[in-house]
This record gives C-alpha cells, sequence and structure tokens, in this order.
C-alpha cells in the first residue's frame, strides 16, 4: 500500500460517519434569490446560484475519487458489507433483517466481472450493492464504475447521486454502493440499471517546487501527459492556516476527464491530511481545473515539506454500457413505512421554512423542508431528530433534479429503533446562519497599488478588515474579521447597476464553516480608486435552536 493510500486510509478510519452529500447547497444557494447577477455573461466566474450543474458533477465526483482507496472489509459468501456501510446504519441494520432483495447478476467484460448483489428498497431511497473483480492490479491503481442510472419501464430516470466503492484486499475485488433517492412508484417495478463504463486509472504525481511563504502567483511548467501548466497562489486563512488555490490547463480534451487533482504535501516522507472545506473540479475562465485545499501551518512547516501534484491517469477504460433487468420490490418494506404530513413551521412565527412531509422507513427517517423563496439557504445547519428519548443526527441530501425550494433531511436509523404511530418525535435545528442583505453602504478602495492595505469597517456591529492590493494587472480585496460571530461576506462588487464589475471569488466558504476570511479578486482592473460593495454577509449564532414536535 503506498503512502497515499495509507494516509486516505487513516481518514476514512478516523471518521465516525461518512456524512451525506449536499452539494445543492454548497454551490445554488450561496447566493438569495435577488441578489444574484444577471450581468455576468459566465456564470462560471462566480459561485452564484444559477451555475450549470455539469461541472457542480465534476466536483462531486472528484470529492468522492478521494475515497477510492484500499480499506479493508472481510466478505465471504455471506458477504458482510458493514466497513463499506459505515454511516449508514439504516441500511445495516436492514440487511442483518433479511430485509434485502437478493440479485446475483452478473456481466463480465474485457476480463473485469460486475455483479449487483442486494437491493434495499422502501419510500426513501434505492440502495445497490454491488462487487468488481478485476484480477490483479498495482497498488496505484485503482477501478472505478462510473456513471450508474436507474430507468423505469415508464421511462422514469434518475442519474447517480451516490456511489462509493472500496477494495476488498482480502477476496481482492471491489465492494460497491450505489444509493439514489429514486424509488418505484408501485410495490413492485421493472427497472434497467445502466453502467455508462468502468474505468482502470493509475494514481500519478509530479513534483512541485511551491514556496509557502510567497503570496505571488506561482506557475509551474508540467509538460506531462497532457498537463500543460499549474499556477499555485497561497492565502492565508486567520492565523493557523493556508489555502492553496490552484488551476491546472491543459494541451488536451482526454485530461479534463481526470478525478481530484490535488496538491499533496508530505513530511517525513509521510502525507499530511488537508483540512475540510476544500473543493475540486470547478472549470476556472478557460476551462482550466480548478481547486482550494486548506493545511494547518504547522502541518507544513517551510523547508521540511514537499509538495507534489498528485492526479489520477486513465488507463483502460470499458466504454460499452452494462445493463441489468431488474425488478424491484418495496414489499418488505411496506409494513415498517409511515407517512405523515406535517405542514409546521420551522420557527414559531416566521413561515419562510415548512417542514413539509415525514416519511419513516425500516432504514431511515426523512424530513422535507420547504422554503417560500427557491435558493433560500436553511438558517440552521445542524439537524437532530429525538425519537422516545433516542437522538439521531441528520444530514442534508440533495439529488441532481430537486426542486429548488424543498430541502430534504436524513436520518438514518439505527438497530433496534421501534417508532410506531404513538411514538413521540421532536426535530431540533441547531447553529443559525443568517442572512444580512440590506447593507448597500459602499467600501472606498484608495491609493490602489501592489502593496497591501487595510481599513477597518463596522458591519452589522461587527469589525470587519478589507485588506486590498493589485498583483500584476489583478487587484484583490480580502475580507475577514476577529468576531467568529460574523459569517462572512459571501461576494464583492464594483459600482451598481448594468455596469457593476463582479469580484471572482477565490475562496469557497460554506455557511456554519467557522471561516469568515473570503478573497475576491477583480481581473484586469485599472484604476486606483474602487466603491466595494457587497451582496450580503451572515452572522453565525452557534448556540441558537429551533425545537418542532412531529406527530406520525
Amino acid at each position: 500500500m503506498n503512502n497515499v493510500e495509507k494516509a486516505l486510509k487513516r481518514k476514512l478510519n478516523d471518521d465516525s460517519e461518512m456524512a451525506y452529500p449536499d452539494f445543492d447547497e454548497m454551490w445554488n444557494r450561496m447566493e438569495q434569490t435577488g441578489h444574484t447577477a444577471p450581468t455576468l455573461t459566465d456564470t462560471s466566474d462566480s459561485f452564484t446560484p444559477h451555475r450549470h450543474r455539469n461541472w457542480r458533477k465534476i466536483a462531486i465526483a472528484a470529492s468522492l475519487s478521494a475515497l477510492l482507496v484500499a480499506v479493508p472489509v472481510y466478505a465471504a459468501i455471506h458477504y458482510n458489507w458493514d466497513n463499506l456501510l459505515r454511516g449508514r446504519s439504516g441500511i445495516q441494520t436492514a440487511l442483518k433483517q433479511n430485509l434485502g432483495q437478493p440479485l446475483e447478476q452478473s456481466v463480465t467484460r474485457d476480463g473485469v466481472k460486475l455483479t449487483l448483489h442486494t437491493a434495499i428498497v422502501d419510500e426513501n431511497r434505492t440502495v445497490i450493492l454491488y462487487s468488481l473483480e478485476v484480477g490483479k492490479r498495482a497498488d496505484n491503481e485503482f477501478w472505478n464504475v462510473k456513471s450508474i442510472s436507474l430507468k423505469s419501464a415508464a421511462g422514469e430516470s434518475s442519474a447517480e447521486e451516490y456511489n462509493f466503492q472500496q477494495w476488498d484486499p482480502t477476496n481482492q475485488r471491489y465492494n460497491g454502493y450505489f444509493e439514489s433517492d429514486w424509488t418505484p412508484q408501485q410495490e413492485t417495478e421493472n427497472v434497467r440499471l445502466t453502467v455508462d463504463h468502468i474505468e482502470l486509472t493509475s494514481v500519478q504525481e509530479l513534483d512541485l517546487p511551491l514556496d509557502i511563504t510567497s503570496p505571488q502567483m506561482q506557475t509551474f511548467k508540467l509538460d506531462r501527459n497532457g498537463l500543460q501548466d499549474m499556477k499555485v497562489q497561497v492565502f492565508e486563512q486567520g492565523k493557523d492556516k493556508l489555502m492553496l488555490s490552484s488551476a491546472i490547463t491543459f494541451d488536451s480534451s482526454i485530461p479534463k476527464r481526470w478525478d481530484n487533482a490535488q496538491i499533496v504535501a508530505y513530511k517525513g516522507g509521510e502525507p499530511v491530511m488537508s483540512q475540510p472545506g476544500g473543493t475540486f473540479g470547478k472549470p476556472g475562465e478557460n476551462g482550466e481545473y480548478t481547486a482550494q485545499e486548506y493545511f494547518f501551518k504547522a502541518d507544513i512547516p517551510e523547508g521540511q515539506t514537499a509538495f507534489k501534484l498528485q492526479y489520477a491517469q486513465t488507463e483502460k477504460s470499458i466504454n460499452e454500457p452494462i445493463n441489468f433487468d431488474l425488478q424491484l420490490s418495496k414489499e418488505k418494506m411496506e409494513s415498517g413505512t409511515i407517512k405523515s404530513v406535517l405542514n409546521t413551521p420551522l420557527e414559531n412565527g416566521h413561515p419562510n421554512f415548512t417542514l413539509e412531509q415525514m416519511i419513516v422507513t425500516p432504514t431511515q427517517v426523512r424530513v422535507t423542508i420547504r422554503s417560500e423563496k427557491k435558493f433560500a439557504m436553511l438558517p440552521y445547519q445542524k439537524y437532530f431528530l429525538s425519537v422516545n428519548g433516542t437522538t439521531l443526527e441528520g444530514n442534508r441530501w440533495s439529488s441532481p433534479n430537486q426542486e429548488h425550494d424543498l430541502y430534504t433531511i436524513r436520518f438514518e436509523r439505527p438497530a433496534n429503533l421501534v417508532i410506531t404511530k404513538d411514538t413521540p418525535i421532536t426535530f431540533t435545528g441547531k447553529y443559525k446562519v443568517t442572512i444580512h442583505s440590506d447593507d448597500k453602504t459602499p467600501q472606498r478602495l484608495t491609493n490602489i497599488s501592489e502593496q497591501k492595505q487595510t481599513l477597518m469597517t463596522q458591519i452589522g456591529g461587527y469589525p470587519v478588515k478589507w485588506t486590498y492590493y493589485k498583483q500584476g494587472s489583478d487587484l484583490f480585496v480580502e475580507t475577514e474579521s476577529e468576531d467568529a460571530h460574523f459569517g462572512g461576506i459571501n461576494q464583492t462588487h464594483i459600482g451598481l447597476g448594468k455596469e457593476r464589475i463582479l469580484g471572482k471569488p477565490i475562496t469557497a466558504n460554506f455557511a456554519g464553516d467557522g471561516n469568515n476570511k473570503a478573497v475576491d479578486v477583480y481581473k484586469n482592473f485599472k484604476g486606483k480608486e474602487a466603491s466595494i460593495y457587497m451582496f450580503y454577509y451572515t452572522t453565525d449564532d452557534p448556540k441558537a435552536e429551533t425545537t418542532v414536535p412531529l406527530h406520525l
């Protein structure tokens, strides 16, 4: 096992649960409706809610590809999926209660055997457990099942939403987990599961002589396997963190399919784990592959750390689609399924968000919340259910076709948790983030030059430091506050109306992440002065909570 595998394995084993993805919340709702940038011709320039889903899927694939690592699971003829299903206690419980539907269908292509083993289907989701037998492989090689979709006989379909694999060294195969929120509309339904292609990639590395003490843009010629060059800029994030912002350009279209190109730091020959909050795969102005990664300064001391660019190179691809015709049934789950219409406000006296429905199945409890406005950000960032004295923690789940005013919170159902129509259930939201869009006061930047200048202002009663400077022809504007209750400024612009110029966010800050520093860049800025406006800012109240009794 190579060093990269060791580090990723350690990261996985340290995490008690595998969180649900919530990509719409990350990308679509970073600006409120009415505060978008209609004059922006290229929406990929800015983290605005009207970006298309194509590059979001790239980001999803990139973030998930880092998890395709060698983590031991012990499978035999009676498969043990427990390690694969960490954080999916409801699916583990269903398997132990024999609520899974045996499939055992196999297709072999080019010596690679894909087998569907079990389906778990209820009112909340469809889960397929599969294995992939590939024969011998090198330590730095990874096979990946790509682009899984379900399609009913009536033509209804669901694109891939979550697909995760692990290498099983004991049985020399991959074990995989596919989950979709698509479910049969009736008790039993004929469907076709399609795997678009299967791919073999190898992990490659290139040395990066990166100077983490320099704030200047650093350019590295790569000239290897289609990679042309890489630009990296280092930004301080508070007193103890650094953000590495990077962009890779290509000399052909092939490398654009690579997943999760990233900077890897090595200290003493061992990889250093990056910190949460990184993003991968958003196209740059000219189609570059961009990323932002965070490290603690203490983890990557100057002179003791080596940096490398790590990327996955496609070695082989089985491109002919593989189809499985299945008959999926919810019959085993029906007796344990309860649906309840809620129509209860999330906060008393505030109709902005309404708890709309709750569906309890043997594997999961799902609560949907509807907002009055599309793309409105949920005010609470953490979610809990108290079920007859047992506390469940939930996660937001966003599917590709989800309505923009609908939010889904999913709670895995642990073993031995009994829920009936008489069971008392309470929903609690914690850690409130509030959007403030009424401050239209401009900040006047004067004597703009390559020398960093700062000014202190008060925004909503919070001290905010503005730092501005030029690098080459580009103007950089940084905002931050020492008060942790200030959530941060989402995006700035120069001027008003149709002639306004939008700042391009360098950082990707998410609600409730504890990081209020933001960096915008204005490309090819001309002039010595500028009036800077913000779309909105947020405030954080970690102690705030709302409690709502739910009735089945």
